[in-house]
This record gives structure tokens, sequence and C-alpha cells, in this order.
């Protein structure tokens, strides 16, 4: 039991109905978790209202409520906390009742529209190889050292982050690698936890389905570097025309990488082929097995990151080339019919272009290059058209599929992706909503030496439709396809 005033240190308390001098037993925002003794915060959600149920938890045992507003009718014995912003309200009172994790830790926060998992996921294995015992929290996954959690979202919320760190600092952990989602710093989910230092990768056509304007998304963005304290390092790609702003208000210590520009950390591709990139870092050559510009810029933050986070130069590029993809990440087999099938997590137009591209870096051209994609439901509708106007520009056959349809119909997301092909390219492209039988398709259509790749899930091993998540993994799908075309 943990006394109620205790895990509102530093809540800006509006009022207080009953007294704070109680005994609580647990924190929920969920009133389904509630059990007796419990404090129940009422978030407004974007499906749901967390007050609308704020009778449901009391009746299930709750002793205290924080709220926005308080009912008009109230139970003697229940301590009612009015504040301005329980979604704010809960990410310090998490923080409190796990003994403020994040103070203990190294956590070092990336954000951006792509690239995000892959370079939280490489901090964790470089500093890993570097002998350190270390957390992540990625969409991919969740590690405290070497226990493995399932993620549910990209930065979860503020109960389930600091459950976790406290997790690693009870392990022993030094340092925490998490992804920072522009929902996750819109919805206070980071807020009161102890940045050492922050990364901002990229920003492209992203989330409006959520920000109302790319100003916001971006501005979102921003805030996180805003609220970072003089002693963290904040490290932008100043390639990226939002790079610069990202800096702009930050108390931290700034840091720039770049591949076309003048950094602090700069890099120069020498050989980029399907078995890895030959990199020249701050003028020292290093070959590393990843691939592709954008694996480029991604293993420059890295090697900013661990720079500033005290290891060596020459250290941190040896670690550099161990470091071996992520899941889903430009991942690929190539099959006994020397097909190359690539499965990658594109699902924004600048991800999909920026994987065609490296695709287009590596390819002889005397092969086919065909691209299964298909668009999310329920999310940005306005990337669609431009996602399939990218890959039937430039793949030489691109099949429209369904993403994760989630509650809409599949037929009508590929609807208007299709409304985005140019005249000139639609003999190219061909749609079917089924994701299995789009994939044997391309596998059909693929001759020796061709290029399948599979685009917008990634390390996914479901797909979702009308709120079922049924088994569905793009590389296993895709593997088992080409050994039974192989026999």
């Amino acid at each position: 039991m943990t006394a109620l005033k205790d895990i509102l240190y530093k809540v800006a308390i509006e009022a207080v109905k009953g007294t704070t001098d109680v005994s609580v037993g647990k924190i929920e925002f969920d009133s389904r978790k509630i059990e007796s003794d419990d404090v129940f915060v009422a978030i407004r959600g974007t499906v749901s209202d967390g007050h609308d149920f704020i009778e449901k938890a009391i009746s299930l045992g709750a002793i205290a409520v924080v709220c926005e507003v308080v009912p008009q009718t109230t139970h003697d014995g229940i301590t009612y906390v009015q504040v301005a912003d329980t979604s704010l309200a809960l990410a310090y009172m998490s923080a409190n009742y796990y003994g403020d994790p994040s103070a203990k830790l190294k956590l070092v926060g990336v954000t951006g529209t792509n690239g995000k998992t892959t370079i939280a996921s490489l901090l964790y294995q470089l500093f890993k190889k570097a002998g350190y015992k270390v957390g992540l929290l990625s969409t991919v996954k969740i590690l405290v050292d070497n226990k493995e959690y399932k993620a549910t979202h990209t930065t979860p919320d503020s109960l389930t982050i600091n459950y976790y760190m406290n997790e690693m600092v009870e392990e022993g952990c030094d340092y925490c690698f998490m992804e920072v989602s522009s929902h996750g710093i819109h919805q206070k989910r980071t807020e009161g936890l102890h940045f050492t230092g922050g990364v901002f990768t990229n920003l492209s056509h992203d989330h409006l389905d959520y920000h109302p304007t790319f100003a916001e998304y971006r501005d979102v963005k921003k805030s996180f570097f805003d609220n970072l304290p003089k002693t963290a390092f904040a490290i932008t790609n100043i390639d990226d025309k939002n790079g610069p702003v990202m800096l702009q208000n930050t108390k931290a210590k700034k840091r720039t990488y770049a591949l076309k520009t003048y950094a602090d950390y700069r890099a120069q591709i020498l050989e980029n082929q399907l078995s890895g990139l030959l990199l020249k870092v701050n003028e020292q050559e290093v070959w590393v097995r990843l691939i592709g510009s954008f694996n480029a810029y991604n293993l420059l933050a890295i090697y900013g990151v661990a720079i500033e986070l005290g290891i060596e130069s020459q250290e941190a590029l040896r670690l550099l080339s161990e470091l071996e993809s992520v899941s889903g990440r430009f991942q690929y087999i190539v099959s006994a019919g020397n097909i190359t099938a690539i499965v990658d997590y594109a699902h924004t137009p600048d991800a999909l272009e920026n994987v065609l591209k490296t695709i287009e870096d590596i390819r002889t051209k005397n092969e086919q290059l065909i691209t299964v994609v298909g668009c999310g439901g329920d999310r940005d509708t306005t990337k669609r058209p431009i996602m399939a106007n990218i890959a039937s520009t430039m793949s030489d056959k691109a099949i429209f599929t369904s993403d994760n349809p989630r509650s809409e119909k599949p037929e009508a997301i590929i609807e208007d992706m299709e409304k985005g092909v140019e005249p000139q390219n639609y003999k190219k492209t061909v749609s079917i909503v089924d994701r299995k039988q789009a994939i044997k398709t391309a596998c059909q259509l693929a001759q020796p030496n061709d290029i399948i790749l599979i685009a917008g899930k990634g390390h996914e091993t479901y797909q979702e439709i009308q709120g079922v998540r049924h088994d569905f993994d793009d590389m296993k799908t895709v593997k088992e396809l080409l050994e039974q075309l192989n026999k």
C-alpha cells in the first residue's frame, strides 16, 4: 500500500474532496481492472471517457478518484482529486508509484516518422554487445535486458512505461532506449520521464488521421526536444528540413548528423550492396550489414548516441559493424530459384520511396521488381493514393492488397489507392484483396533473379480484420510460397 499524497507529488491539484492521507493499492485508468483500495484515474480517450466509469470503479472498490470534473453525486469515504489534465497527472503518479525509475537509468528517446524502431533496437543491440545491461521499449517488443515482453503500442501508456522501467532498474540495467511517438507525446505518456538524450530521425506524411495538420504533427515532435533538460543531448538529422526546427528551443546539448551536409556526425556511402554498406563515418571506414541510405542515416544516429554516451569512436565503429537488421526492416531471403524477397515495414510514402530507391540502387536492372503493398484501415486516408503512385511508378509490377483493414472494407481502401495511379502505369498494377493470394501472385510472376518487395506490415505477425487479429506473417508466408514453387 502507498500513501495517495506521495503518489500525487508534482501533480497540479485544483481541488480535493476527502483526504489524500489515505493508503491505496495500485493505480488504474481502466475501470475493469480496479480492485479494493485502488485509485482510479479518469482519462479522456479517443474512444471513451473514463469519467463515465467513475461509479463502476467505485463499485469495484476504488478508494480514490483522480478526475478533471468531480461528479455531481459523490460518496462518503471516497477521495476525489480534481486536476486540469488527468493524462498528465497519470504520468507523474505512475513515476512516483514506481519510485521514479527513469531517473535511475540513462534513458534515450527516439522520435520521427521513420527509423525509430531500427535506431532504438540497434542501440539496444550495440550496448548489449558493449557489455551493458539494457532495456528497450519499441513497436516490435519490450526487452528488460534478456527478458522479452510483447509490445502493443509504439509508446505505451505511462503506467506500462514506468512498470517496465522499474523492472529494468530491478534487473540492474544501465540504459533504456525507447521509441517516442507523436501520439505518446501528445497524450502526455512521456511526461515525468528523465531523458539523457533524444534523437530526431525525419518527418514525413503520417498520422494525419490523428493530427489535424502537418504543422501540429511537427510541433508535437518538437515539444519533446523543447522539454529536454540542459544535462541531456539532442541529436537531429540536419539533412531533413525539419531537423533544425527540433533544436530551436531545446536546452539540451545540440548535435547533428547528415549524409549531405556538414554535421557533427557525418557519413559517405562508398558501396551499397545487398550484403551491406561500406561507409566512411567521420573520415573512418566501416563495413556494416545493413542496406540503403536510410540505414546509413540510422547508423549515424546510433553512432552519435554511442559517442555522446561515452563509447570511444573506434569501439563504436567496431560495434556498428556487428549490428544485424531488425525484424521486418529490409529483411530478405533468396529462394532456391534465385528470387529475392524483401519484407519491410514501410507504411508511409516516404518509407516506401526510400525502400524502393534502395532496391533501385542495388539491382542490376536486368530483373523485375514486383511490389506488394496495402494501406491500413482507420488511419490517414490521404497517404493511400500517394503510396500507390510511388509503388506503381518505381516498380515493374505493383500489386495492391490488404494491410490491416481493421473496421474498413479492404476493397474501399484499395479503391482509394488506385486513384493515385497515373494512366501510363495502369497496366503495371493489379488489385488482389486477399494478402496471401497477392503474395502468391507475386511469387508466380517472379522469374529467377527477380525481386519481390512486400511492404507495410514488416515484423507484424497478424492481420487485423473487423476487430479480429488473424495469424499472418509476411516473411513466413513468402518463404513457404517460394519453397512450394521450387518443388
